[in-house]
């Protein structure tokens, strides 16, 4: 690819211009390629913080990213059910589920490898047991299947509307109706490549349902259940009826200093147990951090 940097790129570091150029590829990544020679300016190899002056010619060649390999890590898990199928992990904000783009280690999957040893390879060889996620810094239930049975029978479940995920969402405003239902189609924005929204005519059905829990000074507490399972759907869901999730940057709430996450946690999920098709609840309780993120207001 030829890229020509414009008068108004003049000051901006090489891998920032980059990554705004090209969105769709994560800024860890092109740092990767600039430090393998991949991109060249003027012809030349040269850092990721070099300042470009405006007017220069940049040739990058994408390389593929470098397997991923998802290993066992001794990290610690906080398991609120379990049986011979299922386990359901409490998973803490700030983790991601699997390895992906930038991310190697420390995800849910090295822990759940470490602890298990084996899980259900239905979802490939680096998402052992994943049958359904929960965004980075989303907190709360998350199911994990331990065998291959198991996995095809709860991805029915999921894919069939069968599973009630149940979570608690803090927005910004006064919500004014005591319940609610937003059913809006959700897109990848096309403008701003990590973000998703539902502005857009097209994009994949979705259903979000709301209960007001408690209201605050500008503030509100929302018990918020999930019909369908897009990418960011309740933070997307909430933003478009001008209730942000409040520490939610990327959807328009203002940056909440210290928190180091937005107000989102999975609190309830029901399903059959794959065998026996008993319904088991499981229930995360709010964290600490959240909660006394309640107590401040």
């Amino acid at each position: 690819m030829r890229l020509t940097a414009e008068a108004a790129d003049a000051g901006k570091r090489l891998d920032h211009f980059l990554h705004e150029r090209l969105p769709e590829f994560s800024r860890s990544r092109i740092q990767e390629w600039i430090k393998a020679g991949h991109v060249l300016v003027e012809g030349r190899a040269e850092r990721p913080s070099r300042i470009l002056r405006g007017g220069e010619s940049i040739e990058v060649e994408p390389a593929a990213p470098p397997p991923l390999d998802a290993t066992p890590e001794e990290i610690p898990l906080a398991i609120l059910y379990e049986d011979a199928d299922v386990v359901a992990v409490d998973k803490p904000a700030g983790m991601v589920v699997h390895a992906g783009a930038g991310i190697h280690s420390g995800t849910l999957v090295n822990a759940l490898l470490h602890r298990y040893g084996a899980l259900s390879g239905v979802g490939g060889a680096l998402r052992p047991g994943i049958v359904h996620r929960l965004d980075r810094f989303t907190s709360g239930v998350l199911l994990v299947a331990k065998n291959d049975a198991a996995h095809h029978a709860l991805a029915a479940q999921f894919s069939g509307r069968q599973v009630e995920k149940v979570y608690l969402a803090l927005v910004h405003g006064v919500v004014k109706q005591e319940t609610g239902r937003i059913e809006r189609p959700i897109a990848r924005d096309p403008v701003r490549r990590t973000r998703m929204t539902a502005r857009l005519a097209g994009g994949r059905a979705a259903w979000s349902e709301y209960r007001v829990v408690r209201r605050f000074a500008g503030f509100t507490l929302l018990e918020v259940r999930i019909g369908t399972g897009r990418t960011h759907q309740i933070r997307v869901h909430l933003a478009s009826i001008g209730h942000p999730v409040a520490g939610d940057a990327l959807y328009g709430a203002p940056k909440t200093a210290g928190r180091g996450r937005y107000f989102l946690h999975a609190h309830r999920i029901r399903f059959r147990q794959p065998t026996t098709g008993e319904q088991i609840t499981v229930v995360s309780p709010l964290p600490e951090e959240l909660d006394a993120w309640l107590q401040a207001l």
